[in-house]
């Protein structure tokens, strides 16, 4: 099949529209929260890979967009929407000399950003419950663990897809 700009742009679409059912179905199990956005990053991964990172930006756009728009479960969308870009940026930090330290912060910066606009601005008040009655420990836990996700989820995007022979 030859590659012309309506294939790209039509696998683009229909690839956009399994992530936002992706999100969408998000709401169903409570860990999905955290899960839906990964495998929405993966799938951004493919499309870069197969439709170049201009679809994949734009792809980036109408998902986040649609997903906090029509996704049941709020919180993942924003995650989707605070993070879902980074596999466009890792290879501009993979080529720094301190690309993880810079990438951990960036995660932990846009992540603690992300929570007070849903807490502050937006007025989620059921994430601030959840994290009070956590309390701080746990709370830091937390922050860790998505920290060490997000380390394991780089490392599955710097992997390069075996080629058929």
């Amino acid at each position: 099949m030859r590659k012309t700009k309506a294939s790209t742009v039509a696998l683009g679409g229909m690839m956009a529209a399994l992530a936002v059912t992706i999100m969408c179905l998000g709401g169903l199990i409570p860990i999905a929260t955290f899960v839906c956005p990964i495998m929405c990053m993966l799938l951004l991964r493919f499309v870069m890979n197969t439709c170049g990172v201009r679809i994949g930006w734009a792809w980036y756009g109408a998902v986040a967009i649609l997903s906090l728009l029509l996704g049941p479960d709020k919180e993942a969308a924003a995650v989707f929407a605070a993070l879902g870009y980074y596999p466009m940026l890792k290879p501009r930090l993979d080529r720094m000399k301190l690309g993880m330290v810079l990438k951990l912060a960036l995660f932990n910066v846009v992540i603690l950003a992300m929570y007070w606009v849903l807490i502050h601005l937006l007025g989620m008040d059921r994430i601030a419950a959840e994290y009070e009655e956590l309390g701080t420990a746990m709370t830091m836990v937390t922050l860790l663990l998505g920290n060490l996700t997000f380390f394991m989820t780089d490392l599955v995007l710097g992997k390069q897809p075996r080629r058929r022979k």
